[in-house]
């Protein structure tokens, strides 16, 4: 008689998941997440055409302003040739100026236009009224697992930032950074 081959019982949720498979998981939602906010976005708000690299820098210009081009092409982990061509497309789109530091008149730096910002509020504001919708279609206990998380994402984000990920430091290429994602 032969014996029984033993089947893996799937993990339950109070058995925390290896790092690797925690990784890897959230890595595929996050891009999903991403992907669905971008697709939808464009769907019903088709004056969304910024990609994602100049949404980023206008928010790094929104956290910090005016900034010099090398500081905005450091904190965004960009080249500041990369950093200048994105400029160069807002500069054109009338989101962006380009001046010279208070303090020192040598030094160029960018700052958002009163059209930068309300474009940059404008699509915060769109985010968050279609993540808070699809948030209403959860149940309270998915509702609040997604906001009890909020503080443990929030500290993976400071880390990344910091650049203690392994692998290659939590920063996306310039190429893809410049591409839309």
């Amino acid at each position: 008689m032969a014996m029984p081959v033993p089947h893996p019982t799937p993990a339950t949720p109070a058995t925390p998941a290896a790092p690797d498979a925690t990784a890897h998981q959230l890595t595929d939602v996050v891009t999903r997440l991403r992907r669905a906010l971008r697709t939808s976005i464009r769907t019903e708000y088709p004056w969304e055409a910024l990609p994602m690299a100049q949404i980023e820098l206008m928010q790094a210009l929104s956290d910090q302003s005016p900034a010099r081009v090398g500081d905005l092409a450091a904190r965004q982990r960009l080249s500041a040739s990369t950093v200048s061509g994105l400029i160069g497309q807002l500069m054109t789109a009338g989101l962006v100026v380009r001046g010279t530091h208070a303090d020192d008149r040598r030094v160029a730096v960018v700052e958002l236009t009163d059209a930068g910002r309300r474009q940059l509020a404008d699509w915060q504001a769109a985010h968050q009224r279609r993540i808070g919708a699809a948030l209403e279609r959860l149940s309270e206990g998915e509702q609040a697992a997604v906001a009890a998380a909020l503080p443990a994402l929030a500290k993976l984000v400071e880390h990344l930032v910091a650049g203690s990920g392994s692998g290659s430091g939590g920063g996306a290429s310039a190429e893809a950074q410049a591409d839309g994602d």
